[in-house]
């Protein structure tokens, strides 16, 4: 009988020159590594809180383990295998670097790895359990009595600790990847954002939502196409991590237990929403130059704040909570604008506090919320703008008309251009409460109105407002220079540009389709891939949250390195020529219908 060692001498030659070579890392690209994690303030915040139980001593520290992690994502296209993080810190990194990390000696064979894998598995589990906001354990089908025991037991002030430590995480990782750009984001006036909630899928079979037992991934939920994302078969108190959610959108057919039966077919993926905040340059598009190459002055869309939740769920809670962490960073907030989740959600979630940070919000509206929507000492808020209350009544009505197809687009490009001549101008800045002196549109020199008859005879070129009589007398509005607008007046719906106006199209839509082609710009599978499931394999909200965000911190470093190759500085020419880009819509031909066709 032979075996294995028995070969001749030559076949063993000939299989050992086949195996591959180990390919070392270069030197620079380490040096880089542990610049980037020394510089990321990532370690005073894990050793604050990262500890291996039983006074187990560390072999492998926990800087090591984040220079491993960066590594890797360089090394698999912005990817994460703990496999191959064990292989380049102990394998693949020269003697001296390794004699620098403290990184230990392991036999090159398969139990020397096996050896060196359980540390780094060991290491990376303990700093995942500290940052981990869910009672839940991953890994098993959890009976769903047994979970809902676990949740109601848990700290709730431990879970939010450990959140927090996990959004101060993310930060840090993301932060760091956009370092090269800290100089130039802050010379900017204002930092424009865009806020969205894209589904990412989890390393998890789906199970029956409202069956005996939940996946492997207890954290995740079922992804819909429909509505607000949210899966309708779930019952409101089915979130196993606190702060609870909202109650259920209003307006759905719903079953005697409070749920709606939805068709497995609808459901598209079994993960999570992942809530990303992108920075781009609101006053202008990125355009190509004469030549060809993009603009310098115009910088890369790349991603500032992350959150992971089940889909559907909270979207003004995560918004919100990466909000807060970009003003601690010191960005100064500009325009913000989101999908309709967002501004959807109550004003005391959304609307109010991203006001109170000096956000300047741009939203768009669902068909059941145009026209008039609400008012405040007679002027009305008509599609997010304060107005006359003598308004016209087709300029009110006008995008409602538009949808009735009772006007054509044209008719409706003119008649919103028509309400500036109606609406309530500030007259200074809002107080630190939010309160704001406001005058009516004749008062402020764009309209006459008889009942103010020093405004009277300016010329045919100001709208002349025909208020309706009324026994109660003028409005306060009309019948006062100025009023003082809360804000909560009107909170919901209010936004700092007039809908569907020219600037109101330039930035709404610059902001929503970077958060939207950054989106896809990530889940790339030739890249990143964050959509997949094999991109992170380890399951749990926590360790999904560390493995997107070194995907993400990837695809920032990308996008910022290829946006310097493309560039034409000092007049040579760029190292990468400049992808083509698509023809756009001209500015100023958007209707809530579609783009008006011009001709020619």
């Amino acid at each position: 009988m032979t075996g294995p060692n028995s070969l001749p001498s030559d076949r063993h030659e000939r299989l050992l020159s086949m195996r591959a070579e180990r390919r070392f890392i270069a030197d620079a690209d380490v040096e880089a590594a542990i610049g980037e994690v020394d510089h990321s303030q990532l370690i005073p915040l894990l050793e604050e809180f990262v500890h291996l139980p039983r006074g187990r001593h560390r072999t492998l520290h926990l800087r090591s383990l984040l220079v491993g992690l960066h590594l890797c994502t360089q090394d698999t296209v912005g990817k994460i295998v703990l496999e191959r993080v064990t292989d380049i810190l102990y394998f693949r990194i020269s003697p001296h670097l390794r004699a620098r990390l403290d990184i230990p000696e392991y036999e090159d064979h398969d139990r020397g790895f096996e050896a060196a894998y359980a540390v780094v598995r060991r290491l990376f589990h303990a700093m995942k359990d500290a940052m981990n906001p869910s009672p839940l354990p991953p890994n098993g089908h959890l009976a769903r009595g047994k979970a809902n025991s676990l949740t109601a037991a848990a700290d709730v002030d431990d879970l939010a600790e450990r959140e927090q430590r996990l959004a101060l995480f993310t930060e840090f990782v993301l932060d760091a990847s956009v370092r090269p750009l800290h100089s130039l984001l802050t010379e900017l006036a204002e930092v424009s954002l865009g806020v969205d909630a894209t589904p990412v899928r989890t390393f998890s079979r789906g199970r029956r939502t409202n069956g005996p037992e939940l996946a492997t991934d207890p954290d995740a939920g079922w992804y819909v196409r429909e509505g607000d994302h949210s899966d309708p078969d779930a019952l409101v108190s089915d979130s196993m991590r606190p702060p609870p959610p909202p109650a259920a959108p209003k307006g759905r057919v719903k079953t005697a237990l409070g749920r709606k039966r939805t068709s497995l077919k609808k459901k598209y993926l079994f993960g999570y929403d992942a809530h990303l905040i992108v920075t781009r340059d609101a006053e202008h598009d990125a355009v190509l130059l004469d030549d060809g190459t993009p603009n310098p002055e115009v910088l890369p869309v790349v991603v500032l704040g992350m959150a992971l939740d089940k889909p559907g769920q909270r979207p003004a809670y995560n918004g919100l909570k990466i909000l807060g962490r970009l003003r601690e960073r010191g960005y100064r907030p500009g325009y913000l604008a989101g999908d309709r989740a967002y501004n959807n959600s109550e004003p005391d979630e959304w609307q109010l506090p991203v006001r109170a940070m000096g956000h300047k919000p741009v939203y768009d509206y669902r068909a059941d919320q145009l026209g008039k929507q609400a008012s405040s000492d007679g002027a009305i808020l008509v599609e997010g703008r304060w107005y006359c209350p003598s308004m016209p009544e087709p300029l009110i009505t006008a995008t409602i008309d538009l949808h009735a197809e009772r006007i054509d687009q044209e008719t409706w490009i003119r008649l919103i251009s028509a309400r500036r001549g109606y609406r309530v101008m500030p007259k200074e800045n809002a107080d630190a409460d939010g309160h704001q002196r406001m005058m009516c549109p004749a008062e402020a020199g764009k309209a006459q109105c008889p009942i103010k008859p020093h405004t009277l005879g300016r010329g045919i070129h100001l709208p002349l407002v025909d208020p309706e009589p009324s026994p109660a007398g003028p409005l306060k509005v009309c019948r006062q220079r100025t009023i003082t607008v809360s804000p909560e007046a009107g909170a919901k719906h209010w936004q700092s540009l007039d809908y569907g106006s020219l600037e109101w199209q330039k930035i709404y839509f610059r902001l929503r389709n970077s958060v939207e082609s950054y989106n896809g710009y990530a889940k790339n599978p030739l890249a990143e891939s964050v959509e997949a499931a094999g991109s992170r394999r380890i399951r749990g909200i926590a360790a999904q949250t560390i493995l997107l965000a070194f995907q993400l911190a990837h695809a920032n470093r990308r996008k910022i390195q290829k946006w310097l190759e493309t560039l034409a500085l000092g007049g040579d020419r760029p190292r990468r020529r400049t992808h083509h880009r698509q023809k756009r819509k001209a500015t100023g031909t958007w209707t809530p219908t579609g783009h008006l066709l011009r001709a020619g």
